[in-house]
């Protein structure tokens, strides 16, 4: 039995895990600091699993978001970064801040999470470098509800962002120059919108 999500009650909260009551059943997930923070006992959430199944036990991950969720599926691609490595990251970095950090080549953001050393950190850059973001488990990201906020169904690879890079693609650039050069357009302060960042990127790839 896999589990994709849950929606219940939070019935107790660990250091590292959170016990989501639904139905009289309780399920007990591995969780980030991030998402932890955000939670008191008796919130009613939703929140993206991610089952783990091995021979001898069964460990579901909790998420605020899908996206979250498939970063850390996609972030354990790399050799050298297990379960617990792929959380301490996604404490430290937003998915857009990732997807920034392997556009740019900067290993750098990575070492500040906890347990991931220098060579783990350019490791992870050369390896997920020049791929596509990963998508929702069925093309879609599906945003997870916190303290009883409503759960809305978001298209995957969509956004400011996401429509800069295929603007730059269209224009005979490659995935991984234009998905570089919205990062750093974007790190350079450009408006949050696809002609500003379409313009910024242009302005880092004639340089």
């Amino acid at each position: 039995m896999i589990i994709g999500r849950l929606t219940g009650d939070v019935a107790a909260l660990g250091l590292d895990h959170v016990l989501i009551d639904v139905n009289g059943v309780g399920y007990v997930a591995l969780a980030g600091t991030r998402l932890l923070a955000r939670l008191q006992a008796g919130d009613r959430v939703t929140v993206q699993i991610e089952t783990r199944v091995t021979e001898s036990s069964i460990t579901l991950f909790a998420f605020a978001t899908d996206e979250e969720r498939a970063w850390f599926v996609r972030l354990q691609d790399v050799p050298g970064v297990a379960g617990k490595s792929a959380l301490a990251i996604l404490d430290g970095l937003a998915p857009s801040e990732i997807m920034d950090a392997i556009a740019l080549g900067d290993s750098g953001a990575f070492t500040r999470a906890k347990g991931i050393g220098k060579k783990l950190g350019e490791r992870i850059v050369t390896e997920l470098a020049g791929k596509a973001p990963p998508m929702g488990r069925f093309g879609k990201f599906e945003t997870a509800a916190i303290a009883g906020l409503a759960s809305q169904p978001v298209a995957a690879s969509t956004g400011p962002r996401a429509e800069a890079i295929s603007a730059l693609t269209n224009l005979g650039y490659t995935p991984s120059e234009a998905s570089r050069a919205v990062a750093a357009a974007a790190k350079e302060g450009a408006a949050d919108t696809v002609n500003a960042l379409v313009k910024g990127a242009l302005k880092e790839l004639a340089r």
